[in-house]
């Protein structure tokens, strides 16, 4: 078992959330990911990692597979303007790659956004710390689990 999903497994054990992590062949896409669970790609909980401009730090911006992130809407709820973080910045700062970056487990503290469009399913699912490994959470517990605040920040 990767450090990664040991680090997501624990996380999610001290958050008393009772969800199955599940191993799939490939999810490092949404659309990956909602084919070997058989849901819709709206209701994958992808991890976008921005980088800001000012702070060096790294925010997530919790969003529907179907959805994409507006730059400039994702910079006013961070109070910052944002860029692209690459996978050397994602790596050190969350200790996850590209592809599995879970709500939770990370190894520095992060700020968190959730995208109002994941609110609408009674399931979604999110990575847990590597591209093969997902599990599934309510949108409510996905708010909790990742001290994230509801916004709108998509196109």
């Amino acid at each position: 078992m990767s450090k990664s999903l040991k680090r997501v497994r624990a996380a999610l054990e001290a958050l008393n959330l009772d969800t199955e992590i599940v191993e799939v062949g490939q999810a490092r896409t949404a659309a990956e990911a909602a084919e070997s669970l058989g849901c819709t790609v709206a209701q994958i909980a992808n991890s976008i990692i921005l980088l800001g401009m000012e702070t060096g730090q790294v925010r997530l911006f919790l969003t529907s597979g179907a959805e994409r992130v507006d730059l400039d809407k994702a910079g006013v709820v961070a109070g910052e303007a944002l860029g692209k973080a690459d996978a050397a910045i994602i790596r050190a700062q969350t200790g996850f790659a590209i592809g599995g970056v879970a709500p939770v487990g990370h190894l520095n503290p992060i700020s968190a956004w959730v995208d109002l469009s994941l609110l609408t399913h009674d399931q979604i699912f999110a990575a847990a710390g590597t591209p093969r490994h997902l599990f599934g959470l309510t949108p409510g517990q996905l708010v909790e689990i990742a001290h994230g605040e509801v916004a709108d920040f998509t196109v």
